[in-house]
């Protein structure tokens, strides 16, 4: 698919594809869950992910070349102009690409050339300044005499100098443009005597032989060639041998005209022909500045033309330098910049060259320096810009085996957890997803993330031990929010919190790192090859299978054996599950292996600068609870007719009412501490009043929590137990261990521990609460009542789960306990559950409720209970 957007010439075509594509995926998402029966809750998250992740592997391949532009750009603010952008793409940003490319490797060039031109530049005039500076210390200090020699020695390498500048000022000008051709037609002979006789005076004593026809006319710029000539001229008499005489010829060419010019000095390597034209590409020791033939060959481009070194004829030795240029008027001029000067092995130089100049290294073996001063920073494009520094994705992160690990968790959820009560299939696929997030998690080898492990593995155990869906509940709820706050090493109320938000999140922020997992399938490797191996191993057995099944009888039933029938119904809700517990596994395995920064920026909290700001309000806290529990002895003491005659209420209905906002006020009262701990002064007295105060403030509100349980345990005497009520009895009991580890930690000065320990206590308790099997404690609570007082609610006990079965057919008469378990979902009980299905509690009560007659209805529809659950109310049932 992104290969055939690829093809589209406009970006708004992509974007209008891909939202089409988009709509229909949702649209057949949402027709085939509907035409099987998959309830909404199901089919929304996994049409809303999988329409995501379609999206995301769509809008990779459109916004990849703009990521990819960025990260060259800010790799060329570093100095390094190395990197390149890839696509295929041809739409606008295709293009885009492409002059950027252009632009890279024009910056490139200019880059090299200026590295080369400061270590050239420095080197050629770092010689002739010391020469000078040597030659006037001398005269100076009056170790040689001022005399003409000595003072043209100093004039001589002054000459270099301004030559040197001159040649660089004017190959500046040729290659900004600024050099424009007044052409005419120039005598080339007369040319060449007066060059050959410029160079003689400029000291060149060689001799030189002329061989060019009288009238051989040219069109050029007689300035420009006339530069051209003398530098020529000038490098081939350096070269030439004492004695030897530098032969200049030419001749006309169907387009032009041609000069060669020829010396039998030591030749120019084929190698180096092409170097020696760059900047400081020649020797500089025959009084040259380096600079010659590469202004030499700009003046020839100038004219159209070409100048370079070609192999000297069989019988000469030495360099032959041959110049053609046309004689068209119009030729454009060209303004393309030089190759740059690569460098060259270490071989054994001829007079022509010299040993390359010193240069820098190349710009991928620079140190990034970071952007210049003054500049702000690329923002990250992306998801990367959305989420900002709160969750910066790390580089490098392991992507296939992850994806394959969850989605083996979503191929076994699909298998054994759909059309399943929670049991022992449930357990595996919690401990596989657990198991897939946790070793790619980041934190694996802390302890406290071994720990944090280890409870959510014990947390999830109810779902194969208790029946009472609540409870199974509460507990994978608890496990997930302590796993995910192991993995991402949250230390602070702040982080949990942050920690449970980033977990949906992950979903979103792990979509670049899904599709760029994807689009490794499609790279070279071995992945690829296995991918191919298991796609089509499985199309082969479908179809062989299918095959012999239908060709004979005995293989049919062996494949009935193994495969399961399934409807289509049935495939689809199973499909639906599996990418369902997939993209949840795979949410929770990023924020494992990439948490984000769940814990908040420390800030510095300023003490309140009088003491009486924090401690007076303390004070008047600790003193409603003071009154508070007067109240309460009051009312002990007083008894239920002082009670009565004071409030009107009875006291079951005294104690009940009073529960929530006595659990209400322990959670403030740790608020209170903890506000109150962050304004104190760093002082001896202020931490001594700290001390006293909050102290007796936590020692109040554990007698607050004594009375609250107090409370709830005289109403439950009164009024029958319930599970939500033993429920609420563990959390206020959860927060009168905390206020307790506040006032022992926070006391010694180890407060940070705190948070993860109040963490820990309370998975714990969820632990302690399923370990007492709450259903079943609750029934065996009521049957006391009912053994005490001879009422029973039957009516409640018919709201248990099957883990209150063994108890209530254990201790209850056989006519109330058939009532009680008579609306048990019996399909729940069969005997012909599947094996990864098994629960100890329906296994317990499928035992107890044998041999009872569990018919919830008469011949007429009604309820054959209804006297039973009335006598047994009214206490007349015994």
């Amino acid at each position: 698919m992104r290969r055939l957007l690829d093809a589209a010439t406009s970006i708004k075509v992509k974007l209008g594809a891909l939202v089409a594509i988009s709509v229909v995926v949702v649209a057949l998402l949402a027709t085939l869950g509907s035409a099987a029966g998959v309830p909404v809750w199901l089919t929304l998250p996994v049409a809303v992910l999988l329409t995501l992740g379609v999206t995301q592997l769509l809008a990779a391949g459109m916004v990849a070349p703009l990521r990819s532009m960025t990260e060259v750009a800010q790799r060329m603010a570093r100095g390094d102009y190395s990197g390149r952008v890839r696509t295929t793409s041809s739409d606008e940003v295709g293009r885009l690409a492409a002059v950027f490319n252009q632009m890279a490797g024009d910056l490139a060039v200019v880059e090299a050339e200026r590295r080369d031109l400061i270590a050239t530049v420095s080197h050629e005039l770092r010689t002739p300044l010391a020469a000078m500076i040597a030659v006037l210390e001398n005269l100076a200090d009056g170790v040689v005499p001022a005399d003409a020699e000595h003072l043209d020695a100093a004039v001589a390498q002054a000459e270099r100098l301004r030559q040197l500048v001159t040649d660089l000022l004017e190959l500046s000008r040729i290659e900004a443009g600024v050099t424009r051709l007044r052409r005419a037609e120039v005598p080339v002979r007369a040319l060449v005597a007066d060059c050959v006789e410029e160079v003689r005076v400029a000291g060149r004593t060689g001799e030189f032989e002329v061989d060019i026809p009288e009238d051989l006319v040219a069109t050029a710029d007689e300035a420009r060639l006339r530069q051209l000539l003398v530098n020529v001229l000038d490098n081939a008499a350096r070269h030439a041998p004492a004695g030897s005489p530098v032969h200049v010829a030419s001749g006309r060419t169907p387009q032009g005209w041609w000069l060669t010019v020829a010396d039998r000095g030591p030749g120019v390597d084929p190698h180096d022909r092409e170097r020696v034209f760059a900047r400081f590409g020649t020797d500089a020791s025959g009084g040259g500045t380096g600079l010659g033939l590469a202004v030499a060959r700009w003046v020839a481009q100038l004219h159209g033309g070409t100048l370079r070194f070609t192999d000297p004829e069989p019988d000469r030795s030495g360099a032959l330098l041959r110049l053609e240029l046309p004689d068209d008027h119009d030729l454009p001029v060209p303004h393309e910049p030089p190759a740059p000067l690569e460098p060259q092995a270490s071989t054994e130089e001829n007079a022509m060259t010299a040993p390359t100049p010193p240069s820098l290294p190349p710009a991928d073996r620079y140190v990034p320096l970071g952007p210049p001063a003054g500049t702000a920073p690329v923002p990250p494009p992306g998801l990367d810009s959305f989420f900002g520094s709160f969750w910066p994705e790390r580089p490098g992160l392991a992507g296939l085996r992850v994806v394959v690990a969850c989605a083996l968790v979503g191929v076994l959820a699909g298998a054994t957890m759909t059309f399943t009560n929670p049991g022992l299939s449930w357990v595996l696929v919690l401990v596989g997803a657990g198991t897939a997030a946790y070793l790619t998690a980041r934190h694996r080898r802390n302890a406290f993330t071994i720990g944090c492990t280890v409870l959510a593995s014990l947390l999830v155990l109810p779902l194969a031990l208790l029946d009472a869906e609540g409870i199974a509940v509460l507990g994978v709820f608890t496990a997930a929010g302590v796993f995910l706050i192991g993995v991402t090493d949250a230390r602070t109320p702040a982080g949990f919190v942050v920690t449970g938000i980033s977990w949906p999140l992950s979903s979103l922020r792990g979509l670049p790192w899904f599709g760029r997992t994807l689009r490794v399938v499609g790279t070279g490797g071995r992945t690829p090859a296995v991918v191919r191996t298991v796609v089509v191993s499985l199309i082969a057995l479908a179809v062989f299978g299918a095959l012999f099944a239908s060709a004979d009888a005995l293989f049919a039933t062996w494949v009935d054996a193994l495969v399961p029938t399934l409807s289509f119904n049935d495939f689809v809700t199973r499909i639906f599950v599996g990418c369902l517990v997939f993209a949840v596994t795979l949410a929770a395995a990023y924020l494992a292996l990439n948490p984000s920064r769940v814990e908040p920026e420390p800030r510095t909290v300023e003490p309140l600068g009088n003491r009486f700001e924090w401690l007076i309000p303390v004070l008047l806290v600790d003193a409603v609870f003071v009154l508070f529990l007067i109240a309460q002895a009051a009312a002990v003491f007083g008894g239920h007719d002082y009670v009565e005659d004071t409030t009107g209420l009875t006291y079951a209905d005294y104690v009940h009412q009073g529960f929530g906002q006595l659990t209400i006020a322990t959670l403030l009262t740790l608020f209170v501490v903890w506000a109150a701990a962050r304004k104190v002064k760093d002082e001896a007295l202020d931490r001594l009043w700290m001390r006293a105060s909050l102290g007796l403030l936590c020692a109040l509100t554990l007698v607050v929590v004594a009375s609250a349980l107090h409370r709830m345990n005289l109403y439950q005497e009164s009024y029958g137990f319930t599970t939500l009520r033993v429920t609420v009895d563990v959390f206020e009991g959860w927060l009168g261990v905390v206020v307790l580890l506040v006032m022992v930690v926070g006391g010694l000065g180890h407060g940070r521990w705190l948070p993860r320990l109040a963490l820990v206590t309370g998975a714990v308790a969820v632990l302690a609460l399923a370990s007492i099997n709450p259903d079943a404690w609750v029934a065996g609570r009521n049957i006391d009542r009912y053994e005490a007082t001879g009422k029973l609610d039957i009516q409640y006990l018919r709201t248990l789960s099957a883990d209150a079965a063994p108890v209530i057919a254990d201790r209850l008469p056989a006519d109330a306990a058939a009532c009680a378990l008579s609306l048990l979902p019996l399909n729940q009980l069969r005997d012909d559950e599947p094996p990864l299905a098994w629960n100890l509690g329906r296994s317990r009560a499928r035992d107890a409720v044998e041999g009872l007659d569990l018919d919830a209805t008469d011949a007429q529809g009604g309820d054959p209970c209804s006297p039973v659950i009335d006598a047994y109310a009214a206490g007349s049932a015994r």
